[in-house]
């Protein structure tokens, strides 16, 4: 499992971004990633790595789940940046769009399967 920087100054802005989450975490999160529906293993929402918040982390996969909505289009630069940073701690990152978690669950499902260790997805 990884090992991050805490910064507790973040802590009041992830609970803000909690309480007022978008339409595909609310959908991704009670549907397939809480209460350890996801093949048992635990994930947090917003969850704070260094200066960054996650949208979705589960430490036993080392994995991070973002979403991307439409004003990601403008900040491919900071995502880059970003995704760079939280694989420097030994997560690996996959963007998932909020359409795809609106419009295809099935498929977004299948993506994070693919991030499982081997027969675990069975």
């Amino acid at each position: 499992m990884p090992r991050h920087p805490y910064y507790a100054w973040l802590k009041p802005y992830a609970r803000r971004l909690r309480n007022h989450s978008t339409p595909g975490e609310i959908r991704l999160w009670c549907e397939v990633l809480r209460a350890r529906k996801f093949y048992g293993y635990q994930f947090n929402r917003q969850l704070s790595i260094g200066r960054y918040i996650a949208d979705f982390a589960c430490r036993k996969l080392s994995l991070v789940v973002e979403l991307d909505g439409k004003s990601h289009q403008y900040k491919v630069e900071e995502d880059r940046i970003r995704d760079e940073f939280m694989q420097s701690l030994g997560y690996r990152v996959v963007r998932i769009a909020e359409s795809e978690v609106m419009n295809n669950l099935d498929n977004v499902i299948r993506t994070l399967e693919s991030y499982l260790p081997e027969n675990k997805s069975e």
